[in-house]
C-alpha cells in the first residue's frame, strides 16, 4: 500500500524554455541551465491541510471536471495509450492520478527517445520505482525501447539486466555506445528475451552466453539464448566468427537482419545454416562479399524461408537465384535490387518454382527484360508489389502483360524506365488499386 513517503514516478521531461517553468515565469530553472532531459523524482501531491477552528471563506462550489467523473478502469485505459514521459507527467496531477499512473498494467513497456534524454539515469529511477512492491525485481516490465537515445551506455543496460528478468523485447538501435559486455549481461540475466534490436550499435560484434567472443566456445552448460528476432543492421565490424558464435548460441532465430554488415562472407552464412534451421526472414543486403555460394547455403532453409533480401549483392547471379528458387518454393518476398548479374533466366526460375511470390524487387537489374516479365506474369498471379526501377530493358509491352495477369497488383515502380503513357494507362485500367511510381511527366 502506497504512503505519503512513497516516491512519485520519474518524470522524463524535456528542457524548459529559458525563463519559463510549468507555464509561469521563472528565473531559476535547472532544466534550462543544463539543457538536458533528466529523471526527476517528486513526492505525490500532498493533501490539503485544514484546521477545524479555521473557517475558510465561502466559495462557490466548483463543478467537477468531466475527466474526473470517469471510473478508474477508464482512466487506466486512457493512460495505456500514453508514452512513458507523458504517463509520468499525469502522475503529478493529483493523488488519484498518481495511484492510477503506477498501475502495473501500464508498465509492461518503457519507451524513451531523444538525444537529450539522460537515459541511464531515467532507467535507474524508473526501475527503482517499479521494484518498490517486489524489491530489486521488476516482474511486470517486458519491453524496453530506447532507440535513438545516443546517451545510453552500458550502465543503462546493466540496470535493465539486473532488474528485469521477465524482459522479452529490447530495442537499442542507434545507441552506438553499447558494447558486447552489456549485451552479454542482458542475454545472460533475461532468459525470456525474444526480440533484440542492436542495429547501428557499431561496437557489438557478438551475442553469446560467454564473455569471450570465440567460436570455439559452446553454449554455457548447454543453455541457449531464446532470441527469435535479431536485427544487427549497420553493425559494421561483425565478422564471420562473430556470426558463428551468434548462430551457435541463438539456435531459435526466425528473423535475422544483417544489412550492411560488410565484413560477412559466404563462410559466415555456412555457419549460420549449421545451427539456425528455423529462419523465416533473412536480409544480407549490401553484404557485397556474399555470392552464389552463400545463396546455395541459404537454400538449405528450403520451404521455411519466406523473406529474403540480397539487394546490392553484386556477386549474385542466376546460379544463386536458381538454388533459392528450386529449394525455397514458399518464398513470398525477394529483394534483388542491384544484382546486376541477374537475367531473364533467373527470373524464369523464380516464376516457375516460387508461384506464391507477393513482392519482388528487380530494380537496377539491366539484364532483365520483357521476356522475364512475361514468365513472371504467367506464373505469379498473386503478385502485389513489383519494382522495376532503372531496368533499362523493360518496355511497355512487358508491363501490359503483367497488368493483364496480375490483377491484385498494388504497387508498381517503373521510375527511370522507358515506358509509354499508353502502357501506364493500361496498367491503371486493369489494376485499379495499383499505385504507380514513375518519371513520365505526361502521365498523371
Amino acid at each position: 500500500m502506497r504512503t505519503l513517503s512513497t516516491p512519485s514516478p520519474a518524470l522524463i521531461c524535456p528542457p524548459a524554455l529559458p525563463g519559463f517553468q510549468n507555464g509561469r515565469g521563472s528565473s531559476t530553472s535547472s532544466s534550462s541551465i543544463t539543457g538536458e532531459t533528466v529523471a526527476l523524482v517528486h513526492s505525490p501531491p500532498p493533501p490539503r491541510l485544514t484546521h477545524p477552528l479555521i473557517r475558510l471563506a465561502s466559495r462557490p462550489p466548483k463543478e467537477q471536471a468531466s475527466v474526473d467523473r470517469l471510473p478508474d478502469h477508464c482512466l487506466v485505459h486512457v493512460f495505456s495509450f500514453l508514452p512513458t514521459n507523458q504517463l509520468c507527467r499525469c502522475a503529478r496531477v493529483c493523488r488519484r492520478w498518481y495511484n492510477l499512473a503506477w498501475d502495473p498494467r501500464l508498465w509492461r513497456t518503457i519507451r524513451l527517445a531523444g538525444d537529450t534524454v539522460h537515459v541511464d539515469r531515467a532507467l535507474k529511477v524508473l526501475t527503482r520505482r517499479l521494484c518498490q512492491d517486489t524489491p530489486n525485481v521488476c516482474l511486470m516490465l517486458e519491453t524496453v525501447v530506447v532507440s535513438g537515445c545516443r546517451r545510453l551506455t552500458d550502465r543503462g543496460l546493466y540496470t535493465i539486466a539486473q532488474c528485469c528478468p521477465e524482459l522479452r523485447c529490447l530495442e537499442v538501435s542507434g545507441c552506438y555506445n553499447i558494447s558486447n559486455e552489456a549485451v552479454f549481461h542482458v542475454v545472460s540475466l533475461c532468459p525470456n528475451l525474444e526480440h533484440l534490436d542492436v542495429s547501428g550499435c557499431s561496437k557489438v560484434t557478438c551475442i553469446s552466453l560467454t564473455r569471450e567472443a570465440s567460436i570455439k566456445l559452446s553454449p554455457l552448460h548447454g543453455k541457449q539464448i531464446s532470441i527469435r528476432y535479431l536485427d544487427m543492421t549497420d553493425c559494421f565490424v561483425l565478422e564471420d566468427e562473430g556470426l558463428h558464435t551468434i548462430a551457435a548460441h541463438c539456435t531459435q532465430l526466425t528473423h535475422l537482419y544483417l544489412r550492411r554488415c560488410v565484413r560477412l562472407t559466404d563462410e559466415g552464412l555456412r555457419y549460420l545454416m549449421l545451427y539456425c534451421a528455423a529462419i523465416k526472414e533473412l536480409s544480407v543486403s549490401d553484404c557485397r562479399c556474399v555470392s552464389d555460394f552463400g545463396l546455395r547455403e541459404i537454400a538449405k532453409l528450403e520451404s521455411r524461408l519466406r523473406y529474403l533480401s540480397i539487394a546490392h549483392c553484386s556477386r549474385v547471379t542466376d546460379v544463386g537465384i536458381r538454388y533459392v528458387a528450386k529449394y525455397c518454393g514458399k518464398l513470398r518476398y525477394l529483394n534483388a535490387r542491384g544484382c546486376e548479374g541477374l537475367t531473364d533466366h533467373g527470373v524464369e526460375d523464380l516464376a516457375k518454382h516460387c508461384p506464391k511470390l507477393k513482392s519482388l524487387d528487380l530494380g537496377k537489374c539491366p539484364l532483365v527484360s520483357d521476356t522475364g516479365l512475361e514468365c513472371l506474369a504467367l506464373n505469379c498471379f498473386n503478385l502485389k508489389r513489383l519494382s522495376l526501377k532503372s531496368c533499362e530493358s523493360i518496355t511497355g509491352q512487358g508491363l501490359q502483360i503483367v497488368a493483364a495477369n496480375c490483377f491484385d497488383l498494388q504497387m508498381l515502380n517503373v521510375q527511370d524506365c522507358d515506358v509509354s503513357v499508353e502502357a501506364l494507362r493500361f496498367v491503371k485500367r486493369h489494376c485499379r488499386r495499383c499505385a504507380i511510381e514513375h518519371t513520365n511527366p505526361a502521365f498523371f
